[in-house]
């Protein structure tokens, strides 16, 4: 027989709704620099992956082979504990940020070069006999055009990499949302309030998040 008996206490969790938000803060920090990282050692990964030295196509294929096919929570666990295992030692906020950016870089990776295969190579030639560079041509005619393609798919990372902050809990985080939640949870044993509280505050910062994305494309794509 089911027997529901829980009584409701949310004013315990209200109360520390100040400390929750100072943690969504740097949940949030740490999501935008995973993803400027990410998107700069993208860029990197897609330019070798183009190249014809097989041993930067090697590392960067490697590299996005791992990151795609690996759980992110064994990639934050491993550069925590594993480094550590070698005397690498790192704090829990690096390892979770590192994480992150090695994940949000292979994601990355194969979505450029899906966008980089959507643009005519008549359109660099064109620009090559404009007497363009070829960094030129790519600074001045690809990138604008693979941003733009892109900008979707950066979003959704964008919304994943809030999300995936969440797991530095498990390397002993406790000053992001999900810590500092747990660390009340500990306190006050009132886990459904404070994660449901937290679960609220991780909505509304992946909505705001896709509402900043649609204003942004409404500014910059609507010609």
């Amino acid at each position: 027989m089911f027997d529901f008996d829980y009584t409701f206490h949310w004013r315990p969790a209200l109360r520390a709704l100040p400390d929750m938000m100072a943690g969504a803060w740097v949940t949030v920090e740490t999501a935008v620099l995973s993803m400027i990282f990410g998107v700069l050692i993208a860029l990197v990964l897609t330019a070798m992956r183009q190249m014809r030295n097989p041993m930067l196509r090697g590392f960067s294929d490697a590299w996005v082979s791992i990151a795609r096919n690996t759980p992110s929570l064994f990639q934050i666990y491993m550069l925590y504990f594993g480094l550590g295992s070698f005397g690498l030692h790192t704090s829990s906020w690096i390892a979770l940020l590192a994480g992150i950016t090695f994940n949000n870089a292979g994601y990355l990776a194969e979505n450029f070069r899906g966008g980089l295969k959507a643009i005519p190579e008549t359109q660099i030639r064109a620009a090559r006999s404009l007497g363009m560079s070829a960094f030129q041509a790519y600074r001045l005619i690809v990138v604008p055009q693979l941003l733009r393609i892109v900008f979707y798919p950066l979003t959704n990372q964008m919304v994943w990499a809030v999300l995936m902050t969440s797991l530095g809990v498990i390397v002993g985080l406790n000053n992001d949302l999900t810590g500092v939640t747990q660390d009340y949870n500990v306190k006050t044993f009132r886990t459904f309030e404070f994660f449901a509280l937290a679960a609220v505050i991780y909505y509304a910062i992946a909505k705001a998040i896709v509402l900043a994305a649609r204003l942004m494309a409404w500014r910059l794509f609507r010609y």
